[in-house]
């Protein structure tokens, strides 16, 4: 207890934002050991208990919460460790607020926990297998827990039950839990793909990062459905035996490094014009994103196209064709992207409609926690029309990198307007 007040006390003043707590003092325990942190009115998610299974929608957005919530937690280098009914409760706002840090890890502070014990502490049905080897500077554990909840929230069943046992825990570094469909027939496939996916037994087979779990949870019609989904067993006892003495997956796991971990998993967003932008910008825009993704193997991509609606005209869903415009955008934007040869778990397309297309794509690039926007510059002017345009609306206002692209020859162009409105102002 004393140890984990203790890691309470080095983390809380480190953290910020909406997704912990506000900590406003502390003390040590040579005059008074304490904390001051903020409270949060309501009670944790331990309240839903009588209530589950919960509706699949219900899950999902509660699910995506936790997920923006551990994103936002894991940016600032901790991996929390604990996540469970009671460790999780909700801003009047409708954030997610994760508390309990006693067990947490911080990529940059003395791991107390794990420099004075050798056991997995925990709560044993929401710890990761990697976990009972030792590893606790994976963010990805994170993923795991909240693939336990998930899997309560919908079936009102733990995937692990209730074992507390060190040798009962163990099981899971080779024994996977059984498919929600073998307990619930009707549960949806994209929704089992989620689940399994946080509970595979490898780290490296789950969710990269807490950003594109919660990316996932948002978009379930784009999900790749894979094997997973169709699952109704679980594996035969010869995988489960030949996992149970692969050593590769009972040995400790080199240190890892949580912001090298997410910087090579980024969400990226690319916003195309597939109806005005010209096909010089357009391969640009996607010569430049293949460049950036090939250097980021684990990177998503989100490829974003705006159809504009008008400020008092009615807006009409059909073209003068009778093509639905919106649909045509999303067909526009699959074909844009066919030549990056993404997997189809790495690539997601999207129509926004919206009056504003810079605040569209801002918005989008916010709830989505987009960590990279590419988006092409004006055509008809240079610097000034950049500056005042959406792409300057976006590079101005995004709270990530922007990368703005010009096709060769009208970036030639610009910088010799350019030249010339710097001659012009000096005379």
């Amino acid at each position: 207890a004393i140890v984990s007040f203790e890691m309470e006390q080095m983390l809380l003043p480190r953290l910020s934002g909406p997704h912990v707590p506000a900590c406003f003092g502390t003390g040590d325990f040579a005059h008074q050991a304490y904390v001051v942190i903020e409270r949060i009115p309501g009670q944790t998610l331990y309240k839903r208990l009588a209530d589950l299974p919960l509706a699949y929608e219900e899950a999902r957005a509660v699910a995506a919460k936790i997920a923006s919530a551990l994103a936002d937690l894991h940016r600032q280098n901790v991996i929390h460790h604990d996540i469970k009914l009671s460790s999780i409760m909700f801003r009047p706002s409708g954030e997610a607020v994760l508390i309990d840090f006693g067990l947490s890890h911080h990529n940059h502070l003395p791991d107390l926990l794990q420099e004075e014990f050798r056991l997995p502490f925990g709560t044993a049905p929401y710890t990761a297998p990697e976990r009972l080897l030792g590893v606790r500077d994976d963010p990805r554990s994170d993923l795991f827990s909240l693939g336990v909840l998930l899997y309560f929230f919908t079936t009102g069943v733990r995937p692990f039950g209730e074992t507390e046992t060190l040798r009962g825990m163990r099981r899971r570094l080779w024994r996977d839990p059984h498919p929600p469909r073998k307990l619930k027939v009707a549960y949806p496939p994209w929704l089992q793909e989620i689940v399994l996916r946080c509970l595979e037994i490898e780290p490296v087979w789950r969710y990269p990062t807490a950003s594109q779990l919660a990316f996932e949870l948002a978009h379930p019609d784009q999900i790749k459905l894979t094997a997973r989904s169709e699952r109704a067993k679980r594996d035969s006892l010869s995988t489960v035996w030949r996992r149970r003495f692969d050593r590769g997956l009972t040995q400790p796991k080199p240190k890892s490094d949580v912001a090298a971990h997410l910087a090579s998993s980024p969400i990226v967003a690319v916003a195309v014009d597939t109806l005005e932008g010209s096909p010089a910008l357009n391969e640009a825009l996607r010569v430049t994103t293949a460049r950036i993704l090939a250097t980021l193997p684990s990177a998503r991509l989100a490829c974003v196209n705006v159809l504009k609606l008008g400020r008092i005209t009615i807006d009409r869903t059909l073209d003068k064709e009778g093509h639905n415009k919106h649909v045509e955008r999303l067909v526009a934007l699959k074909h844009w992207a066919s030549p990056l040869k993404l997997d189809e778990d790495r690539l997601s397309v999207h129509v926004l409609e919206a009056v504003d297309a810079a605040s569209a794509i801002l918005e989008f690039t916010r709830a989505n926690h987009v960590d990279h926007i590419i988006i092409g510059a004006q055509q008809h002017s240079g610097l000034s029309a950049l500056l005042g345009g959406v792409s300057g609306k976006v590079a101005s206002e995004a709270v990530c990198t922007v990368t703005v692209v010009r096709p060769p020859r009208l970036a030639a162009q610009s910088e010799k307007l350019d030249g010339e409105e710097r001659s012009t102002a000096s005379l």
